[in-house]
Formats: C-alpha cells, structure tokens, sequence
C-alpha cells in the first residue's frame, strides 16, 4: 500500500476559518428541459413517514433532512398523502385537531393533519419530458401550492411516483433569490417572479 511521503515542511497548515468548496447548482435557463428541475426518486430517496407519526417528529425528520415536504406511507410504504411545513409549522389544522379531538400538540399525528392523495395534482412524466421549465413556469402559473408530484404508469399501467418538483428548486435553478419571496414560496409565487423576468 503506498505511504504519504511528504514530510511536514511540504504540507499546508490551514487558518483557523476555512471556507468549504461547495457544489455549484447548473445555471439553467428557461428554455432549459422542465426534467432538470425534477427531484426524482429514482435517484434520491424520498424522505416519508407513517400516518401514525407524531407532528413534532415528523417536524423534526424535516428540520433533519432539510425539507419542506414529506410524503405520508402506509403499512406497505404506499403513498397515502403528504406533509407539507406550511401545516407543520402553521398549526391552524393541528389547532382543529386539539379542539376536535380534546388533546395535547404531542398528541396530534400525521394522519390528522396530512394532504390526502385524492386531494393532490400531479404532472406525468410524459408530460413533463415534453416541456421547457419556462413552460412548466407558465403551466403552473395559478397553482398556488409549494410542491407538485410527478407520477409514471408501471408495466401494469398503474400510477406511481416518479419524483416531485419545488416551487423554490425552479427559483433556484433559473437565479430567483427565493429568499426575497413569501415564505409560502409557492408556484404562484415564483410565477409571479421568474415571469417578471420575461420568460
């Protein structure tokens, strides 16, 4: 096995704050594939929660993974619905909870407070490799929600998700400073921004 043969006089001594190389994002343009912009699952695994989580740790599998979504499974891992921060950290529908059911924040789970399937829109994969981000923008102009699903038929025919795309992901990936939009960062949002910029 080879052995460092550097001796120290050769090597560098750090100062005592190091900046850290970070990965540059691509810079896209909107006239840039709409699949670029696509967290898919085929690469990155979703993070998910069983419906009988508790708020505060589904809070925390957020705060912990650095997402604002997390799909809600079943006992067969199944998507059921998702949890969105908005509802996390919101509280109204948590607060309807305690009230409904006379019980404590801690008490409350995700089953109480989640977005079922049947409420949720989704993009085929099919339609979305067909689209330029500066179309998937304007098609998603009035849709006032921060995540949408995109699905895909198995060799059965049969839906399943395929990955999801983010309101803030498309702000990003075109140079929008998110950080300067509400904190819903919804897809109205960025619209309202990005064709500002004239797409």
């Amino acid at each position: 096995m080879p052995t460092l043969t550097a001796t120290p006089d050769r090597l560098d001594v750090l100062p005592a704050h190091t900046p850290i190389v970070k990965p540059m994002p691509p810079r896209l343009s909107p006239d840039s594939p709409a699949l670029t912009v696509l967290t898919d699952f085929q690469h990155v695994v979703p993070l998910s929660v069983p419906a009988d989580t508790s708020i505060v740790d589904a809070r925390k599998v957020m705060e912990h993974g650095g997402v604002r979504l997390l799909l809600v499974v079943d006992n067969d891992g199944d998507c059921v619905g998702v949890l969105n921060a908005r509802d996390v950290i919101g509280g109204r529908l948590i607060t309807q909870a305690m009230q409904r059911r006379g019980i404590d924040r801690e008490d409350v789970t995700v089953r109480m407070v989640h977005t079922p399937c049947a409420e949720l829109h989704a993009l085929s994969m099919e339609r979305l490799a067909a689209l330029s981000i500066g179309q998937l923008v304007r098609e998603l102009e009035a849709y006032g929600d921060q995540h949408l699903l995109v699905t895909e038929a198995d060799r059965l025919g049969q839906q399943r998700i395929r990955g999801v795309i983010s309101a803030a992901d498309i702000g990003r990936a075109l140079g929008t400073d998110v950080a300067t939009l509400p904190e819903a960062r919804s897809f109205s949002d960025i619209c309202r921004v990005v064709l500002g910029h004239e797409l």
